[in-house]
Parts: C-alpha cells; sequence; structure tokens
C-alpha cells in the first residue's frame, strides 16, 4: 500500500515556520518568499484537514494538532539528515577496492600507495590482483587500472599515462660486458621475453637492426615485472615500459643501454563504471593515480638520460 506522505515542500515549510513561530523567519531560513511558505503551509493543512497554527495577536501559536505533528515531523527530518551524513561519510572514507595486475601492483602502485594512506587517511584502501579484467557488475570492486587501448563501452577511462618501449637492463651487466655499443652487441645477451612478443621484433626494426638476432629464444615471463626483476638481477636484456621501469631507472636499479624508443600502442587505464566517478572515493584516488603518474613522468623529463622514456603528447 502506498505511504500517505504529504508533499515534502509542505512539510519543510511547517517544521521551519514552526521553530520560528514566523512566517519570515521560515522563508529566510528557506531563502523562499513569505508568501511561498504561507501557501506551502496551506497546502499541508488542505492535505490534513487540520490546522497547524493559530494567529493570535503576538504572532503564531502551534494548534494542538499542530504539537502533535512537529516532533514526529522533526523526527523525520532529522532522520533523513543523519541518514545523508552517514551516507556521506561513507563515501568519502571507508573500503575502497582497487582491481590491478599483479606486475603494476609490485612495479608501481605498491610503493607509492603509503603516499595515498598518508593523504587519505579515512580510505581502506584494498588492492586486489588479477591478470584477468576484473567484472564490476559483481560489485566487490570500486575502481580498476587497465592495460589497453582504452575501449571499453561500459565504463568511463582515463589515461593514466602514455608508454614507450625500450631495452633496460642492469648497469653490472652493462659494465661486465664493456658496453652495449650498438643494437647488434645484444647478440651476445640473453634476451628477457615477456608480455608483446612483437615488441623485440619492433624495436630492432626502428633501431635499424632488423632480424639481428633471433627474437623467439630466450627465457619468456607471462608477467612483465618478473622480466623486469630478472633484468636487474643480470640475468639478461628485458623491454621496459615506462610505468613499470620508470622508478628502477630513476634508482639506478636499470639502464637503458640505447636511446631508441617505440611508443607502446596501449597504457595503462583507471576505469570504473559509468555514474560512479563522482563517487568522492573514486574520485579523489583517481586524482591522486593521475597525480603520482605526472610526478613520475616529470622525474624522468628533468634527467637528460630517461627524458626519452617519456611518450610525447
Amino acid at each position: 500500500m502506498p505511504r500517505q506522505i504529504p508533499p515534502l515542500n509542505a512539510l519543510r515549510a511547517f517544521e521551519a515556520v514552526a521553530r520560528h513561530l514566523s512566517f519570515t523567519g521560515a522563508a529566510d531560513e528557506l531563502g523562499v518568499t513569505q508568501g511561498a511558505v504561507s501557501q506551502q503551509v496551506k497546502k499541508l493543512e488542505a492535505h490534513l484537514g487540520l490546522l497547524m497554527f493559530r494567529r493570535v495577536h503576538q504572532g503564531l501559536l502551534l494548534t494542538d494538532a499542530g504539537q502533535t505533528y512537529l516532533p514526529v515531523v522533526r523526527d523525520a527530518f532529522d532522520g533523513l539528515a543523519l541518514g545523508t551524513r552517514n551516507l556521506e561519510s561513507r563515501e568519502r572514507g571507508g573500503v575502497l577496492t582497487v582491481s590491478v595486475s599483479a606486475g603494476f601492483a609490485t612495479k608501481w602502485l605498491v610503493p607509492r600507495s603509503h603516499r595515498f594512506y598518508e593523504r587519505r587517511p579515512e580510505i581502506d584502501l584494498r588492492i586486489s590482483t588479477s591478470q584477468e579484467h576484473i567484472n564490476f557488475a559483481r560489485g566487490d570492486v570500486d575502481l580498476a587500472v587497465r592495460h589497453g587501448d582504452g575501449i571499453w563501452p561500459d565504463l568511463d577511462a582515463v589515461r593514466l599515462m602514455a608508454e614507450n618501449v625500450f631495452p633496460v637492463c642492469s648497469p653490472v651487466l652493462v659494465e661486465k660486458s664493456g658496453g652495449l655499443k650498438a643494437p647488434i652487441d645484444l647478440r651476445h645477451h640473453t634476451l628477457l621475453r615477456s608480455w608483446r612478443p612483437d615488441y623485440w621484433p619492433r624495436w630492432f626494426a626502428a633501431a635499424g637492426a632488423a632480424g639481428a638476432m633471433d627474437t623467439t629464444r630466450g627465457p619468456a615471463f607471462n608477467d612483465h615485472s618478473n622480466a623486469i626483476q630478472a633484468a636487474i638481477d643480470g640475468q639478461g636484456i628485458a623491454l621496459g615500459r615506462t610505468a613499470l621501469v620508470g622508478d628502477d631507472l630513476l634508482a639506478g636499479r636499470l639502464v637503458r643501454p640505447f636511446e631508441r624508443v617505440i611508443p607502446a600502442d596501449i597504457a595503462y587505464w583507471i576505469v570504473c563504471p559509468k555514474g560512479t566517478t563522482g563517487r568522492p572515493k573514486i574520485a579523489a584516488f583517481r586524482e591522486w593515480l593521475l597525480a603520482e603518474a605526472e610526478a613520475l613522468q616529470q622525474r624522468l623529463l628533468a634527467d637528460p638520460d630517461l627524458r626519452h622514456c617519456v611518450h610525447a603528447p
């Protein structure tokens, strides 16, 4: 059975007039004219078939019906106000579940996550790793970082950062080999393969050394972060992507033996279901991610040896 509730504007007007015992005071509070408040009270009285106020020489008094009804209306509005504050508080804080690949978590997100905790301690960030694209319809993930072309019709997608692709290796490996002077020198080293097998041939072609070596041989990893770690450990040469090797290059754990880069044709994107981008927690985390990505790019651009890592807009 439908609830028999008077118009909300009429209830608001009644409650305000009852507190002020003045149409003028209620009008000032509600930001409308005195006449508009009077009309809303009359509408309520007509709906209930009862008078709410009695006009006296000194102003207004509540009738018996008004005195009975006021605490009911006041409690209802107080409950709405409290529920709204609680909902807004939950949206500003509480649990935020983010889905990312294991490699992105290890090489990019986790090393930075403490800065988000410090900035927004009221948000309980939970990082869920998966190689698969998460299904938001399940409802247990708020936001994800995906590697792809950014075309997901059912999602809102913002590019985190564009990337270049280039060889990286341990500085110790370069030192032991006496330096890598030309791409052809890679024939004497192990190529670490992962992610996209076509990128090694594309890089050799861009470097003017197409067919210089067999790029189908060498250790292969299904997680790019493992190939990067193998390169850090001196096991061979990996192809690095800006986002995942930027910190290691800045820290000196990896070096770029050659300046030649090729642009990656896919990138990292921040994605969430359409209609949820305005939620305070999601907006805050997305803003932080973009700021961190921009900070990394600026640090790379400031280093003359690393500025080519940053993909030109």
